[in-house]
């Protein structure tokens, strides 16, 4: 009897245990994984357990999951980390950028996009970043960091932004010390005028924080010189954004009279200095990328530069943006690369961006669409700039989840199963 006893108990723990020992939260079957970081490139499971990646092999066992997602013929990314967005949005009219009305709300453009992680570039400075962190970081899904812009008001538009008085690089640097987990680095942009009064202030702050400088060159006549930027007055490290940009007020890396790279840009990209796309409204030129990526100059990360303009004209979105660079011949793993594993590193966040095991579990499921899908049935995509000159692509990426933190967060097409996890009674 005691036996018996004994063995009923023992079994009766044996299955208590069992009953504890929780199986995955999400297992996303049958995807063709891209995770640039870990190397990986081929089809594969992925399974999530309390906000983390758990586990990535291939057939993983999704007895019990809460969900289980069909990703067959799709991708499986890192969640897209976008370091170039302007996100402090506000009613404050006449403040353009900063509590003002041409920021965006993250979530409304991020998760329909993979993206996972943004990055504000420069809408405040060290006096309101405290307002932006209330208002905007802390009430977003999205994970939302920040560029301090080196101008203490932010982008306020107009006098305010050529205030060379109000660029003081020790109370940027002593806000950005006071969140470190999120600012991430220094803004310059929109100053206006032949003057590395901005450039030098910027860089040292961020030489005091211990942070990269992103440099929107704003603009100048004559133009200052991008050749002592990139090689004299930058770090390895530091970021020029709007890299792809032809303006009058800015030179270009791209000589318009030969159609070559200029020399000291290669030099400046093997230095360290990382090129960031910053597409924008004006900021970007086919005629400046398509010469350049033929040549072999390659961005080393993608972002939008996205705000109430630039969404609705050629920029549009995150993967707009992508599936631009693949039609410009960029091949499917070097645009995932730019846009999750590279900004990681170029932001010095290298717990982001990829698919580790025991990560946060931040994951974009996209589908390559071929042109059989795009308009009128041309059997291409047509993609342009805001000069009007337009390319045609074969290939367009499009968002059919979004993971943040382990929970589904967008579901386009319903792939998950059940689609709603029902919370329990406690």
């Amino acid at each position: 009897m005691k036996k018996l006893t004994f063995f009923i108990l023992a079994a009766f723990v044996a299955f208590g245990n069992l009953a504890w020992a929780q199986p995955y939260h999400v297992v996303i079957k049958g995807g063709h994984v891209i995770d640039p970081k870990n190397n990986i490139n081929g089809i594969m499971d992925v399974a999530i357990l309390d906000g983390k990646i758990a586990k990535v092999a291939k057939n993983i066992d999704a007895t019990g999951a809460r969900q289980v997602v069909k990703a067959k013929g799709l991708y499986v990314t890192p969640g897209i980390i976008d370091i170039h967005t302007h996100v402090f949005f506000g009613t404050n009219m006449d403040q353009t950028y900063s509590n003002g009305p041409n920021a965006l709300p993250p979530d409304g453009f991020t998760f329909r996009n993979g993206v996972t992680t943004i990055v504000d570039a420069g809408c405040s400075g060290w006096r309101d970043f405290e307002a932006f962190k209330k208002q905007t970081i802390d009430a977003s899904q999205t994970r939302v960091l920040a560029l301090l812009n080196i101008v203490g008001s932010g982008m306020r538009g107009g006098k305010f932004e050529q205030n060379i008085d109000d660029m003081d690089p020790k109370a940027t640097a002593e806000m950005a010390q006071k969140y470190p987990d999120l600012v991430v680095g220094v803004k310059l942009a929109h100053f206006n005028g032949y003057d590395w009064t901005p450039t030098d202030r910027a860089v040292e702050a961020g030489k005091l924080a211990n942070k990269p400088v992103m440099i929107d060159f704003g603009g100048s006549k004559p133009t200052l010189s991008i050749e002592e930027l990139f090689l004299r007055r930058l770090r390895p490290g530091d970021i020029f954004t709007h890299c792809f940009g032809q303006l009058a007020t800015r030179e270009p890396i791209l000589d318009v009279a030969t159609n070559k790279v200029k020399p000291f840009v290669w030099e400046a990209q093997k230095k360290g200095v990382i090129f960031d796309v910053g597409y924008g409204g004006i900021s970007f030129a086919f005629s400046q990328a398509i010469p350049a990526l033929k040549s072999g100059f390659f961005p080393n990360t993608i972002s939008t530069d996205i705000h109430t303009g630039s969404m609705n004209n050629a920029m549009k979105d995150m993967l707009n943006v992508m599936s631009k660079f693949m039609a410009m011949g960029m091949d499917l793993p070097s645009v995932i690369k730019a846009s999750t594993w590279s900004p990681a590193l170029a932001i010095k966040r290298p717990e982001l961006g990829s698919l580790t095991e025991g990560s946060e579990a931040d994951v974009a499921i996209l589908d390559l669409q071929d042109g059989k899908f795009a308009v009128r049935d041309t059997g291409y995509f047509g993609f342009f700039d805001y000069t009007g000159h337009k390319i045609e692509g074969k290939q367009k990426l499009t968002c059919e989840m979004t993971i943040r933190k382990g929970r589904i967060v967008y579901d386009l097409n319903g792939i998950a199963d059940p689609i709603v996890v029902r919370q329990r009674a406690q």
